[in-house]
């Protein structure tokens, strides 16, 4: 039995994105398949288009962003109730209540093999909370499924020449996303760069892939090769 901690990206719960009823089936049958072979699963779901669109709407009527983060959370806490509720209505055992805390989780996944999560407090992006969890949980490493295929050194929409790459190291991750600082309310990096340093810390792999891609979601969970970026201590292994 294995613990499996993911970070869900909030864009990929957007309605634009193709086929997204068939991504959620796909998500759910991964989950189911993980259960039956005794794993327990966490994910973290980030609040995506509704987040930003919520921010977007009253910062210029507030400019403190311990409020603003207080409306991405809910966001996020929203899209996690969506996925919850997908699983449970599938019949799958999942926690009934959306934790506040990594702690919470932590304590849920003891007694539910499905435990879903949005963000918990202002300052502290989804792919933070996933990684505290997966820290937390004893989990073996940290997914964080995104919307791009891998981890690129420059943002390949800027410059077509960006390179990506396979494997990398934390620290070399962390040269790529910068310091270990809160950004501003609704913006976002590949990886969030305060995650990357907890990941650090405690030596925590990272799979970064494309979750459009609901294969590679799997992959990573099995353990296969998935096309992505690994991040860990030594980089290429």
């Amino acid at each position: 039995m294995a613990s499996i901690v993911a970070a869900l990206g909030g864009s990929l719960l957007r309605p634009e994105i193709e086929n997204k009823h068939v991504w959620l089936d796909d998500l759910i049958s991964i989950i189911r398949d993980r259960v039956a072979m005794g794993d327990r699963l966490g994910l973290v779901i980030g609040g995506g288009a509704p987040a930003r669109e919520g921010i977007s709407l009253v910062r210029p009527l507030i400019d403190d962003d311990y409020h603003l983060d207080k409306i991405g959370i809910a966001a996020t806490r929203l899209n996690a109730t969506i996925i919850r509720e997908a699983v449970s209505e599938a019949g799958i055992s999942v926690s009934g209540i959306i934790p506040s805390s990594v702690n919470e989780a932590v304590q849920l996944l003891e007694k539910k093999p499905v435990v879903i999560m949005g963000g918990t407090i202002p300052g502290h992006t989804t792919d933070a909370v996933a990684i505290r969890f997966a820290i937390a949980a004893n989990a073996k490493k940290c997914i964080i499924a995104t919307n791009v295929e891998k981890v690129y050194d420059e943002d390949p929409r800027l410059n077509p020449n960006a390179e990506s790459h396979e494997y990398l190291t934390h620290h070399e991750l962390q040269k790529i996303v910068g310091p270990a600082e809160h950004e501003k309310a609704g913006k976002s990096s590949v990886v969030d760069p305060i995650g990357v340093a907890e990941a650090l810390n405690a030596r925590m792999e990272l799979n970064i892939l494309d979750g459009r891609v609901s294969q590679r979601i799997r992959e990573a969970m099995e353990g296969d090769y998935f096309l992505g970026t690994v991040v860990s201590s030594e980089g290429k292994i």
